[in-house]
């Protein structure tokens, strides 16, 4: 006898999207309000909205208990959608299932039933710069476990972070530089198919990426800035800075300043 397949979701495009976060921090879940921010879409931020609930609905989440329902499987952490019946979480999950809905795709939205190539290749752009600008920059200042505050493993993180500053930092500001010179970019300042897409919103937050390694290492972004060598990189971050709707998020009270999240600053790590 076959198992019990789980019932498959219907999404209602109509019905609220609701982020679950941690409060206090920008973190991951930043890279999700910026599409909503951008597109103008209402969403309900619990880190925002929920008070003292949000850190319990966050960990009930996570909680070993969790089995998920009949129609969604247990998720293992922050952030997490929620979109009509549908529960999902890992930030680019989000975002892959995000940038068609809010009109964020480019090029991959014309593809009509989803399989062409486009959602693809913006896929692997947006990929590889949380890879580069979000988790390697975490392990900057967490290199030996997360469990574990950055003070008792200073050692490891001053070598994590000047390989990461002398090799890791260049490449892959090397790689989007080569992805705007690239014939997929187009004639524009935006990373593919002419058009701003979601994966320019991803490169230009904090998660993730140009703005928050700025702030976690200012004097070597400052030098590699100064080479020239990443001309385009810095010119689509201003241009997504002066966006009307994110421009409006960035002076709100909605956009929660940099703290103990990804991108820390610690002088140290830059000596």
């Amino acid at each position: 006898m076959s198992s019990p397949q789980a019932k498959r979701v219907k999404t209602n495009d109509d019905a609220p999207y609701e982020l679950i976060y941690w409060p206090g921090i920008p973190g991951r879940g930043e890279l999700i309000r910026v599409l909503f921010e951008e597109a103008g879409v209402p969403y309900n931020d619990t880190a925002k909205t929920a008070g003292d609930q949000a850190v319990p609905m966050v960990l009930g989440f996570m909680a070993a208990g969790n089995k998920g329902d009949a129609a969604n499987p247990p998720v293992f952490a922050p952030p997490v959608l929620k979109h009509g019946s549908l529960t999902i979480n890992q930030a680019p999950n989000i975002l892959l299932y995000l940038a068609p809905k809010l009109g964020l795709a480019g090029a991959a939205e014309e593809d009509g039933d989803g399989d062409g190539d486009a959602l693809f290749h913006l896929n692997e752009i947006v990929l590889t710069i949380l890879d580069g600008f979000v988790n390697e920059v975490h392990e900057t200042h967490h290199p030996v476990a997360t469990s574990m505050v950055y003070e008792d493993q200073k050692p490891e993180a001053k070598k994590r972070a000047k390989a990461f500053i002398d090799e890791r930092l260049p490449k892959y500001l090397g790689y989007v530089q080569r992805v705007l010179d690239a014939k997929t970019s187009g004639e524009g300042p935006w990373l593919y198919g002419d058009e701003l897409t979601y994966a320019d919103l991803v490169l230009f937050q904090r998660e993730k990426c140009v703005d928050g390694t700025q702030y976690a290492f200012p004097k070597s972004m400052g030098e590699l800035k100064k080479s020239g060598k990443y001309d385009g990189v810095f010119k689509l971050y201003d241009a997504v800075k002066e966006r009307p709707n994110i421009k409006k998020y960035l002076e709100s009270d909605r956009r929660t300043p940099y703290s103990s999240g990804i991108w820390r600053h610690y002088p140290e790590l830059e000596e």
